[in-house]
């Protein structure tokens, strides 16, 4: 059995079927992470949510910020932006089961004996391991409730932006949504900064990538994430993984298999475009 990682998938169906295709993927051997982002900007969204909840159990996933986003666009709470890609998703006859299927899908991953977290922006590093993992079931309890769409609502936002165990109710929510789908700044004592999307080299200071700032979680575990296309999968210390490669942007999809480390790829179909 192999464990095979792949990165922000955002609709490029055939990428991630030839990209199972070069390892010769089982799902009934072998086991498939994916970082989240599952759908948007690429063609095939649709085809991408029917294909992944095909493949059952095998299927290790986490949601991503377009996935939280199209549940708002199902639910009537935000707009279907054109660029999205999603209306074929949207109009679906299945549209109600695939997204019934995927608001029940959970934001952090972790696996004890590989030591291996995954969440898809990252780890905030004000959290530890319980923390991160009791925020991430409050968020899935909640959208796999019949208040889901209250959520929704309240999720858009970019304030708290400081953990707080006293943090709660809809603000508890939001901050947990969007350190789990959305960081990338961190300010030097772990306060997320939810405005900058420059390159790490270019964030003003005191900025830094959250990863670079040491946290319980990176210290004990290795931790893969998505959300990030702009780095390549490049510049993170030793332990933390980024696999988002912009696939949806003219890129590649990205996959690591975890038991050798080897990485394979697959270049994308579409034209570049700029992110």
């Amino acid at each position: 059995m192999s464990t095979y990682l792949i990165g922000d998938v955002h609709g490029c169906y055939d990428e991630l079927r030839s990209l199972l295709g070069q390892v010769a993927f089982d799902p009934h051997q072998d086991q498939l992470w994916l970082t989240g982002d599952l759908v948007a900007r690429g063609p095939d969204s649709l085809e991408v949510l029917r294909f992944v909840r095909s493949l059952g159990d095998c299927v290790r996933l986490v949601l991503g910020n377009h996935d939280l986003h199209l549940l708002a666009v199902y639910a009537g709470i935000s707009r279907n932006k054109p660029k999205d890609r999603i209306s074929p998703l949207l109009q679906a006859d299945d549209a109600d089961e695939l997204i019934n299927w995927l608001r029940r899908q959970p934001l952090l991953q972790v696996d004890e004996e590989k030591k291996l977290v995954m969440a898809h922006a990252g780890i905030t590093p004000q959290w530890d391991i319980e923390t991160a993992k009791m925020c991430a079931r409050e968020v899935e309890s909640v959208l796999s409730s019949d208040t889901y769409p209250l959520f929704l609502d309240a999720m858009y936002g970019d304030m708290p932006n400081n953990w707080s165990p006293e943090l709660s109710g809809l603000a508890r929510l939001r901050f947990s949504s969007n350190a789990l789908t959305r960081m990338r700044f961190c300010f030097p004592n772990g306060q997320l900064d939810m405005i900058s999307k420059e390159s790490p080299e270019s964030a003003p200071p005191p900025l830094k990538p959250w990863f670079n700032i040491p946290g319980p979680v990176s210290r004990e575990y290795t931790i893969v994430f998505g959300h990030w296309a702009s780095l390549e999968g490049k510049g993170t210390p030793e332990g933390i993984i980024g696999l988002d490669t912009g696939c949806c942007w003219g890129g590649t999809l990205t996959m690591l298999r975890w038991e050798d480390k080897r990485v394979f790829t697959q270049v994308s179909s579409r034209e570049s475009e700029i992110l």
